[in-house]
């Protein structure tokens, strides 16, 4: 693409799960390059993550989240190949910001006025680069004594999803605001949505992924959608635990728990005819979600109405025993395939893991590394797409 943008991410250990992973799928599904380096690492390496969140304490919790792996080498970046700069959030930025590489990678991008954005504690970074003096600026509460020792004028985030914009500065509290956040960074560079306001549904339950559920949800929604996620006997404001799945040299995926869900909406109140697609999480919910009979009709009016429907993972066991799946060409996680293939699909296998594929309106994919695929699959389908 000779007018692609290309976007600088900059991770380190223990950097938010969501705050790294749902910008770098999310800008990848829209067609943006990006290069997710770390000081001291190269492409291939992988930094740990961490998941944070408010569970009834004075402060948020951590666990251990996925591990993220890096596309390029930080040693070997050029500032000038890029058009933006991506700061996530959690307990990486505290120390990126005694790193006088990082440091002064921070002040050739500020000095270029090319679009930066942090969100959380990524702040710190900026304060330690001395690019926020005189600027307005929000961030995760605990951030701002030193944001203002630095200079900046503090905005006190109403909610945990505010963010800030100055300039070619855009701030935000934390991951709850990534939907906005991200937006505004595709507007700085240059880019508009076309064919905002679809109304997609999420089919959540227990246990879902983590990324597969929060990656898409937050992706759609800062395309303007509105996305409304339902699970059966669970009303809107209740939550949903997720599980982090990842390959860490065991003969299968090892799980972790991960962030929970907040539903937004109620299951009994779902009207199919006023929504314009469906996106089916794996993880361990389908299991009992495809015993469900209400589930079952669900899933089987949106495929009778051919309304784009993105399942990915073990989604597809929803699928199967729901019985759409005859005459379909699809993937899923590889232990699936039996499902799949008793449903009555021809099996299409995941090589590498990342492919996703459509049949008619049907989106499938394998895992959560094929989110920028399987997304941006999903919105071709839907008619939406970002332009620059």
């Amino acid at each position: 693409m000779a007018n692609q943008k290309r976007v600088l991410l900059l991770c380190g250990d223990y950097v938010e799960d969501y705050e790294v992973m749902v910008p770098f799928q999310a800008l990848l599904a829209y067609g943006v390059a990006v290069d997710a380096v770390c000081p001291g690492k190269k492409s291939g390496d992988i930094c740990r993550t961490a998941v944070h969140q408010l569970s009834g304490h004075q402060t948020y919790s951590e666990s251990r989240g996925h591990n993220f792996a890096l596309n390029a080498t930080f040693d070997e970046i050029e500032a000038s190949k890029y058009d933006g700069l991506f700061i996530p959030g959690g307990r990486a930025p505290e120390y990126l910001a005694m790193n006088e590489s990082v440091l002064d990678l921070v002040k050739s991008f500020a000095n270029a006025k090319k679009p930066i954005v942090a969100i959380c504690h990524g702040q710190l970074i900026l304060a330690a680069a001395d690019v926020v003096s005189g600027r307005r600026c929000t961030a995760y509460p605990a951030v701002k004594p030193v944001l203002v020792a630095a200079g900046a004028h503090w905005e006190e985030p109403e909610t945990l999803a505010s963010c800030t914009i100055d300039g070619n500065l855009i701030t935000g509290s934390t991951y709850e605001g990534n939907p906005e956040f991200i937006r505004l960074f595709v507007k700085a560079l240059g880019g508009s949505i076309v064919g905002s306001g679809k109304r997609i549904l999420f089919l959540c339950g227990d246990f879902m992924e983590d990324y597969e559920v929060k990656v898409p949800f937050q992706s759609l929604q800062a395309l303007e959608c509105h996305v409304d996620a339902v699970c059966p006997k669970k009303k809107a404001g209740e939550k949903c635990p997720t599980a982090v799945h990842d390959f860490e040299g065991d003969q299968t995926y090892s799980e972790k728990p991960g962030h929970d869900f907040t539903l937004n909406a109620n299951f009994e109140s779902v009207d199919v005819s006023s929504y314009d697609g469906l996106v089916i999480p794996g993880g361990r919910a389908p299991e009992y979600l495809a015993l469900d009979d209400d589930v079952i009709k669900l899933v089987q009016e949106f495929m009778e109405s051919k309304k784009p429907v993105a399942s990915i993972c073990h989604g597809q066991q929803i699928l199967s025993a729901a019985g759409v799946l005859k005459g379909k060409k699809c993937t899923a996680y590889p232990a699936v395939k039996l499902n799949v293939i008793l449903g009555g699909a021809t099996w299409l296998e995941p090589e590498p893991i990342d492919r996703c594929f459509t049949d008619g309106n049907l989106v499938t994919g394998a895992a959560w590394p094929g989110h920028p695929e399987f997304i941006s699959q999903f919105m071709a389908l839907l008619g939406v797409h970002v332009k620059f």
